[in-house]
């Protein structure tokens, strides 16, 4: 029944109560509630209670934006202390003078508090730590903070030494809190390395408390950025995101995560961060986090309008709306009157210094990709380029002939370059008059720069060229012009087209009347054309001619082949020709499904242009071979053309282009376990997929496969941090449904082991609504299963149980027996556990029984099935049989347990020892049946065999007791239970000694 409302509580229900609000997010619905649990203490006229509930309310303030409302409660325990100290337990009293620590820190982010009284705190501190027998280790702490405010360096370091040199004892901050504070320390002074080094064992772990490795990581971000190490920063800044986020008394660690952005070229992200706590812009509760905030705001804005981006709206505070340049002045404004309030108030301009050594930093680096998308890129205004000064018309020759000579140095090499070189000599010539010859390389070079338009500026060409005295490169250039026509889908007329230059071309070689890079350049055009039209055929679903274009294609390319071979010399043109009829044959004969001969053919290709000293046109070819090797399932060879075509294609590749061989050697990574490298092509993907503004394609794709690469290396937080964004930018339509279910399955895996389990259960459960759709049924039990246990470990049993039930209709449909005994184990615990309340299928031991002898029964007449050799199970199978015995036998033992652990606390002896034979019956089946699968199962047989053991000592069966115990050291007596043996081995044999001195008196 609910306590009335004018019903006070008593002692317990008002500490239940204070518990249930500390586990609340911080913030002022919180603190609103503590306010009210001290009226309900005030009503119990038990000064205990009002000690607790006035420190719980001075914790939630402390942990929360009105940091400013902690000093009441402090000045009145303090007060009650004095008076009557008796009335503190041992617990309050230590609490009392542990939060003494926070009072007068706490005081120094408040500038109103004047310094004296800070100084005169931190005496009070000192003499009553004195008093009570603590040591000075967190007074001189509190005194380091204090001289560190001020910035009074000599003290400071001094009592910093006094800190680390006195004894640590129950005052002393954690180990986690003091490494932050020390490591802050080396870093503000310049020691990067030193502070990264005193953070090490917060960061991997060792030591942790409420707000860390929260703080750490958060500290950490500019140090890294600073000592070149932009994986680690990358890698601290998605994880330390995602801890600090819900936290709002860490204003001033989510203000370095938007500092962290600002100056990694990721404005945008750190754009949409301040969008996300509007109220730290104003929260006036601890005005020194506000102040490192509102730096760290106008540091942002500052750089925006530095990009040209000062009228870009920007998140701010309410009321209106800002753009960039006005906030930037804004922030900067009030950043400064906090911080000179501080400084008067300490007297110095330590802090007004510092503020704007933080306001005035530059980028630390160009471009830092995190992985995560921003809603909206910030790209720096295009501004126009300032116009030359005339040229005199007496430095014009020279520069044209130096832009002339550049531009055939770079045509002759087939250099990517070379249309721009004639770009500019066009620029540049403007009324000069050119050679013919340098016309129609001009006219050529303009109509490779202009895609389908480019037909007719090939015809100009050629009509120089023959101006020029040059027939052969004018009958190049329009095949050249032909094949633009095969690329806009008129094949038929490209080659049509092209049959003259071809024939003519020829009919000149053999004359001599033209040279042999004119022959092939007509050569080539015909045969890409000829495969042009394989590609159409083979488009039209059987409606082409695709025999009779391959064999086209091939007879035009082996003729090229023949045309170029091993005569060509130094001549870069003829080889690159002579190349190219090679990657032709190769793509040729992946079209008719020889894909071992394709890709040797596209190796001796690629490797001809890289010999030739024109790696750029390897790219294409590496690219294929990387599919082509996957499809043999040759990985080696897939990494090494997907490396060659990025190392290759560098300096020339569109991003689009980047982004997809990224992705290619991500996903061949990944395929061989190499989940690190994996996830930093994957990374590289992303970001070259959202300059090519393929974003919410390939860029989401490849999002996917990062976030599921770094879940494969443990990396939970940063992983979750990826994927939540990515399944907002997955569609089904685009990615198939296939992909947002593995996003959603992972992330319910990292969420799972970040303990957010109602988080989990939710994406598996999604997930697994969109899988019922599917054909098999596999992957929608799985996700049900997994959604039951997250549901019950989040605490919701109900609804745990209606998951196991679907999941186990789920897996007798499959004919899965393993799945439908565990989801009928593991909704009999939910039973027994349960008892006290109603459930779908009863409360207590008895549905739980029930439901453990339905597992029982499954797994029974799976062996007896399996033992039959008329059965469906392929009973040659020793393998499948043994799992399925291991399967009852756990299930027996979990029977066992759990009819041992639900004995009731007013059970009778009698009771009790039904119960405890009953269970014991279970063990003993267990044990039998680990017995028989030999040592694979020796853990869980001596596990069974110590748990019946016990069960038998409760029965005063001394001599079976014993007996278990001596069989398990017997298990292990080989096995040396020593300094280096397994840690299973070594409980097993403790336990079972303690077991037998157990017995020994019975």
């Amino acid at each position: 029944m609910s306590r009335p409302a004018d019903q006070p509580m008593d002692f317990e229900t008002l500490r239940r109560a204070m518990q249930e609000n500390y586990e609340q997010p911080e913030g002022p619905a919180r603190n609103a509630r503590a306010e009210q649990l001290l009226g309900e203490a005030e009503k119990l006229d038990i000064p205990l209670a009002v000690i607790e509930a006035l420190g719980h309310q001075l914790k939630v303030y402390n942990y929360s934006s009105e940091k400013d409302k902690m000093f009441v409660p402090f000045a009145r325990l303090l007060r009650m202390w004095d008076e009557r100290p008796e009335d503190f337990d041992a617990y309050e009293t230590h609490s009392l003078h542990w939060v003494f620590k926070w009072v007068s820190s706490g005081m120094l982010g408040q500038p109103h508090i004047p310094l004296a009284s800070i100084e005169k705190w931190l005496g009070e501190m000192e003499h009553r730590y004195r008093l009570a027998g603590h040591s000075e280790r967190a007074v001189r702490s509190t005194e380091f903070c204090v001289a560190r405010e001020i910035g009074d360096l000599p003290r400071a370091e001094r009592a910093y030494a006094a800190w680390l040199a006195a004894d640590r004892d129950r005052m002393a901050d954690c180990h986690a809190c003091e490494l932050h504070d020390q490591g802050g320390w080396r870093a503000e002074r310049g020691a990067d390395a030193e502070a990264l080094a005193l953070w090490r064992p917060v960061l991997e772990g060792e030591y942790t408390c409420a707000h860390e490795p929260h703080a750490v990581l958060a500290s950490s971000l500019l140090p890294l950025l600073r000592l070149g190490r932009p994986d680690e920063a990358r890698a601290h800044h998605l994880r330390g995101l995602r801890l600090v986020r819900p936290m709002e008394s860490m204003r001033g660690a989510y203000a370095d995560h938007v500092e962290f952005c600002a100056l990694s070229g990721n404005e945008a992200r750190a754009l949409e961060l301040l969008a996300e706590r509007p109220a730290y812009f104003t929260d006036s509760g601890e005005p020194r986090s506000r102040m490192d905030f509102l730096a760290v705001v106008a540091l942002l804005a500052d750089r925006l309008t530095s990009l040209g981006l000062g009228g870009r709206t920007m998140p701010g505070p309410a009321g209106r709306a800002w753009t960039a340049a006005e906030l930037a002045a804004h922030a900067r404004v009030e950043a400064l009157s906090l911080a000179g309030r501080f400084d008067e108030r300490n007297g110095t301009t330590h802090v007004s210094d510092r503020i704007r050594r933080r306001m005035d930093q530059q980028p630390l680096a160009e471009r830092l990709p995190l992985g995560v998308r921003a809603t909206s890129a910030v790209t720096p205004a295009v501004r126009p380029a300032p116009t030359p000064a005339p040229t005199a018309t007496a430095d014009a020759a020279p520069e044209l002939s130096a832009l002339l000579a550049e531009a055939r140095r770079l045509s002759e090499s087939l250099h990517p370059e070379s249309v721009a070189a004639w770009a500019a000599v066009a620029a540049a010539a403007e009324d000069e008059e050119l050679a013919p010859r340098d016309r129609a390389e001009m006219a050529d070079h303009e109509a490779m720069g202009a895609g389908p338009g480019g037909v007719e500026l090939f015809a100009r060409a050629a009509e120089l060229y023959e101006e020029a005295g040059d027939p052969g490169e004018a009958l190049a250039a329009r095949a050249r012009g032909a094949y633009v026509l095969a690329l806009s889908g008129r094949s038929d007329a490209a080659l049509a087209a092209v049959e003259e230059p071809y024939e003519r071309v020829l009919a000149l070689f053999a004359d001599g009347g033209t040279g042999l890079r004119q022959a092939a350049s007509v050569l080539v055009g015909r045969a890409r054309i000829l495969l042009q039209r394989v590609h159409e055929a083979a488009g039209t679903n059987g409606a082409g001619d695709e025999a009779a274009a391959l064999a086209a294609a091939e007879t035009a390319a082996r003729e090229l082949r023949a045309l170029t071979g091993p005569d060509a010399g130094g001549d870069v043109l003829v080889a690159a020709r002579a190349a190219e009829a090679q990657a032709m044959l190769g793509e040729l004969a992946a079209h008719a499904g020889d894909v071992e001969r394709a890709a040797e053919l596209l190796t001796e290709a690629s490797e001809a242009f890289v010999a030739a000293g024109l790696p750029w046109f390897a790219v294409e070819y590496e690219a294929r071979l990387t599919g082509l090797a996957r499809q043999l399932g040759d990985a080696g060879a897939a990494e090494r053309a997907a490396r060659a075509a990025l190392e290759h294609g560098a300096p020339f590749m569109e991003a689009a282009g980047h982004a997809q061989l990224h992705l290619q050697l991500a996903e061949i990574l990944g395929a061989g376990g190499r989940f690190g490298p994996a996830a930093d092509h994957a990374l590289e993907a992303s970001h070259w997929a959202d300059e090519a503004g393929e974003d919410a394609t390939l860029g989401a794709w490849a999002r996917h496969q990062l976030g599921g690469f770094l879940l494969r290396q443990g990396r939970w937080a940063e992983a979750a941090e990826v994927l939540e964004p990515a399944l907002l930018e997955l569609s089904a339509r685009t990615h198939g449904d296939g992909a947002i279910v593995q996003t959603r399955w992972w992330l319910g895996d990292c969420l799972t082991e970040l303990g957010e389990h109602r988080e989990a259960a939710e994406h598996w459960l999604r997930a697994a609504d969109i899988a019922r759709q599917w054909p098999e049924q596999h992957d929608h039990a799985m996700l049900a299963h997994l959604a039951a246990e997250a549901l019950g470990h989040a605490g919701l049993p109900a609804e745990a149980d209606q998951a196991y039930a679907r999941a186990g209709d789920l897996w007798r449909g499959l004919g899965n027996v393993h799945g439908l005994i565990r989801s009928l184990r593991a909704r009999a615990w939910l039973a027994v556990r349960g008892r006290d309340s109603e459930g779908p299928e009863g409360a207590g031991l008895d549905a739980a029984r029930e439901l453990m002898g339905r597992a029982v029964g499954v797994g029974e007449a799976a062996v007896r099935e399996g033992e039959d050799e008329d059965s469906g199970l392929a009973l040659g199978d020793d393998e499948a049989r043994g799992r399925l015995v291991a399967e009852l036998a756990h299930t027996h033992r979990q029977f066992g347990d759990l009819v041992a652990r639900s004995v009731p606390g007013d059970a009778t002896d009698d009771m009790i020892r039904a119960l405890f034979e009953e269970a014991l019956a279970h063990l003993t089946l267990a044990v039998s049946g680990f017995l028989s699968l030999g040592e694979d199962a020796l853990h869980d047989l001596t596990g069974a065999q110590l748990a019946a053991g016990w069960l038998e000592a409760d029965l005063e069966h001394a001599g079976w007791a014993g007996a278990r115990a001596r069989a398990v050291l017997d298990a292990y007596a080989d096995a040396g239970a020593g300094s280096g043996a397994d840690e299973i081995v070594v409980a097993r044999v403790a336990e079972a000694e303690r077991l037998l001195r157990a017995v020994e008196g019975l």
